[in-house]
């Protein structure tokens, strides 16, 4: 699968998306003939190879042919877009990113989505930026995108609304509805996150390092010069190599007990579990004078034998604890994810001399989007099956 990874070391704008896509080998002649579907007039593309600060990488800019700056409402923007020749997939993208900034600016003006019309966002250049990163990621044939923390700067930024403290309103927003990751740059008293960019990174990517082969690095510049590289980071590449079988030597540790108390076993457990056992269960057993007692079971690796047994030992009854090593053939594993009509769901794999011989989807992911959509976690559950069959 090929994948992409925004490193955003210095924040991240719409342009500078773009500029490392193109650093990183995206054809500059096919993403302008694609955004020529657009009914958008008076604006040309530009990209200039840069060096700042030792490294080299690309400038992409949107330069407006008539300088003025249209306010349009989520409904012209929908219908432009709607409008184009773009294909299916671009364009339900592209509206899904504009309809999660509309809703941020919302909440912000204290207005409905529909009434909101956008400025900044609402002008050629910024719609360009948006629909090309889009059309950029199905021109390299990304399937999934990932993204760091997002760096944020601090001081203000210049608005149609005046000044404003950044990150801006819209920006935070954005981030606080999807609980984005997000750290601070030390140096930084302007703005480095967009509006643009926050829209784009939190509706279409995953906020995680994934495993992957690099096959090419690009660097997109900003507008600002800093005392930094004012860039952001693009590695694209294919998920990591196939999971493949082990074999590896796990450690396990019992204690019997017919005196320790519920509430004390369910600590203990939980104590285990937290020092990195890898699992923990009870089994019901029959002890002397035909007392009713509890096997205390774990798995752990062996070099956590020491740290465990004396943990059990501190925390129930048992006056010894016994172990021994066993070797464990392991089947591979590996992650992926799968669009629901929901949202992603993260999907465990187990493999089998290389081929796939089960799926679990990841609890969390479902419970989410079964709260979230108000639907049957079983529904959930099975739009996760569905979409994970070949």
């Amino acid at each position: 699968m090929k994948i992409a990874y925004v490193d955003c070391f210095s924040g991240a704008a719409g342009d500078m998306l773009l500029g490392a896509l193109l650093d990183a080998g995206l054809d500059f002649e096919a993403l302008r003939k694609e955004l020529d579907k657009l009914p958008l007039k008076d604006y040309e593309l530009t990209m200039e190879e840069q060096m700042r600060h030792g490294l080299t990488g690309s400038k992409f800019d949107v330069k407006l042919l008539h300088h003025h700056h249209a306010h349009r409402h989520l409904a012209d923007i929908e219908a432009l877009i709607e409008g184009s020749g773009l294909s299916a997939g671009v364009r339900s993208r592209s509206m899904a990113v504009f309809r999660r900034l509309a809703r941020a600016e919302a909440k912000v003006h204290g207005a409905s989505i529909e009434e909101i019309h956008f400025h900044e966002v609402g002008a050629v250049d910024s719609i360009v930026d948006m629909v090309g990163f889009v059309v950029g990621l199905e021109l390299l044939g990304i399937e999934e995108l990932y993204s760091s923390m997002l760096t944020l700067g601090g001081g203000t930024v210049q608005t149609e609304h005046g000044l404003l403290p950044a990150p801006a309103p819209a920006t935070l927003e954005i981030l606080a509805k999807a609980g984005a990751p997000t750290c601070h740059h030390p140096k930084a008293q302007t703005e480095l996150l967009t509006p643009t960019a926050a829209a784009l990174l939190v509706e279409l990517a995953e906020f995680r390092h994934p495993s992957m082969n690099i096959e090419a690095v690009g660097y997109g510049f900003g507008t600002k010069e800093l005392d930094w590289p004012n860039a952001v980071r693009v590695w694209l590449g294919e998920t990591g190599l196939p999971a493949q079988e082990d074999r590896d030597e796990v450690a396990l540790l019992e204690c019997n007990m017919d005196d320790t108390t519920g509430e004390r076993l369910g600590y203990a457990m939980e104590q285990c579990l937290a020092a990195g056992a890898l699992d923990a269960w009870f089994t019901p057993i029959q002890m002397k004078k035909n007392r009713p007692g509890v096997k205390f079971s774990l798995l752990a690796p062996p070099d956590l034998v020491p740290k465990l047994s004396e943990l059990l030992l501190r925390e129930t009854s048992t006056l010894g604890v016994r172990f021994t090593t066993c070797p464990r053939r392991k089947a591979g594993r590996r992650i992926r994810s799968v669009e629901t009509p929901w949202g992603k769901v993260q999907v465990k794999e187990k493999v089998l001399e290389g081929e796939v011989v089960a799926h679990s989807p990841e609890y969390e992911d479902c419970a989410r989007l079964a709260r979230k959509a108000d639907v049957p976690l079983a529904e959930v559950y099975e739009a996760v099956r569905e979409a994970s069959r070949p």
